[in-house]
């Protein structure tokens, strides 16, 4: 009864805020997670949902937009056609590969930051990892045939434009509930991409590119720390070179910049701020907004994410914390507590898909959050992407016939 008096009471408050802002994950918040990203699906009156809360609302992703893969093409399968999303406004407006590729919801993409030669790089990431795929699944696990490694080539190597990235579910399938196998897998690609950044650095690019692994235990000496696999929890299933600066919490900035500028005419950050002039720091990042960013131009900020990870330190009272959402949660949280905005962080539990993540219906908030961990939740959806759905849907609904009538 208490979870339900909540939920209302939250519901009640968004629906009648002044200024409010989704940012907003997608795979395991609106899309269940799956191994295969080709079988994604979104629920069409999800969509539609979207279009109704219009300008305040953003998707921010490490998937991509455009491109077979992209989220732009599952738009179009839940439409049943390639023309009337763009006629009807119905692509999801926001950031994606992380913070670099932005998309208005006529589908027009823009990716401000990123050189020629960055892009040129990227685009030969996939054949690089190829032989190197190859002679990994062949040392791992000699008595595959070259058909079948080819399969599992094409499931594995994720050919995006921005985030050219390695997915181990696939191998994983091979494997069942062996985790040394598990984190021979993660170590060996681990290594393979690491081995593809000194190709780059190699070529001129020594400041361009980093790994963005998911889910993570967090940084560590500028690096994300991967999460091995263990018998209890799958760990990391896959990782992307992304462009240096790519993190979801200067995404959080980009997406404010756009959002104040839709408001109010006026950008606080200049019209041609990108994740490349992003402070570096949380700090930084605080002051650049107290600095530039008038109280009353400040929305009710909802964050909403589902990779978020806490793990102990071999024993120890501290914890390893990562997750791809958490930087931009956390961020969304300290800045409302530094404007005196209640902003809220819904975590969405994606173990339910396809893919192995720590359940809260199993073990609480065990391998998400701790005692010790400063961010909070404001709301959990325990259901998963379908219970998030129906509340979001229900939301949007309201929150458009508030403003209709205000």
């Amino acid at each position: 009864m208490e979870y339900i008096a909540n939920n209302l009471k939250l519901q009640k408050q968004l629906i009648s805020s002044k200024n409010i802002l989704f940012i907003q994950d997608i795979d395991g918040v609106c899309i269940p997670l799956v191994k295969d990203p080709m079988t994604r699906e979104l629920e069409l009156k999800y969509i539609y949902a979207v279009k109704e809360l219009a300008e305040e609302f953003f998707v921010l992703t490490c998937g991509e937009h455009e491109g077979p893969r992209g989220v732009n093409r599952i738009i179009e399968r839940s439409v049943k056609s390639n023309t009337e999303p763009k006629n009807k406004e119905l692509y999801l407006r926001g950031l994606a590969a992380c913070g670099v590729e932005y998309q208005d919801n006529n589908g027009e993409i823009s990716f401000k930051g990123v050189s020629e030669k960055e892009l040129n790089f990227l685009s030969k990431v996939p054949s690089l990892m190829r032989p190197k795929f190859n002679f990994i699944v062949n040392n791992i696990f000699p008595e595959l045939s070259q058909e079948d490694i080819n399969f599992h080539a094409v499931k594995s190597i994720c050919e995006t434009r921005f985030s050219p990235t390695i997915n181990f579910n696939s191998l994983f399938d091979l494997v069942h509930k062996d985790s040394d196998k598990r984190k021979l897998i993660q170590i060996s690609f681990e290594k393979m991409m690491n081995e593809i950044i000194l190709k780059a650095e190699s070529e001129g690019l020594k400041n361009s590119f980093f790994l963005h692994i998911s889910p993570n235990l967090g940084n560590e000496n500028g690096r994300e720390k991967i999460k091995l696999s263990s018998k209890f929890d799958i760990g990391s299933t896959d990782i992307q070179l992304l462009i240096k600066g790519a993190v979801k919490d200067s995404g959080v900035l980009f997406l404010l910049n756009k959002f104040i500028e839709i408001k109010t005419g006026k950008a606080p950050f200049g019209s041609n701020f990108t994740f490349k002039n992003s402070p570096k720091s949380l700090r930084e990042k605080i002051d650049l907004c107290k600095r530039t960013i008038q109280k009353e131009d400040m929305p009710l900020i909802v964050g909403v994410g589902d990779t978020v990870t806490s793990k102990r330190n071999n024993g120890e009272k501290n914890y390893l914390r990562g997750g791809s959402d958490r930087s931009f949660l956390e961020f969304i949280q300290i800045l409302g507590n530094e404007f005196g905005i209640n902003n809220k962080i819904i975590f969405v539990d994606s173990s339910s898909g396809e893919v192995e993540r720590p359940s809260t219906k199993k073990n609480g908030l065990t391998g998400i959050s701790d005692v010790y961990d400063n961010l909070n939740f404001d709301m959990v959806f325990q259901n998963g992407p379908k219970e998030y759905i129906s509340w979001f849907i229900e939301l949007a609904n309201k929150r458009s016939n508030f403003k209709k009538n205000s």
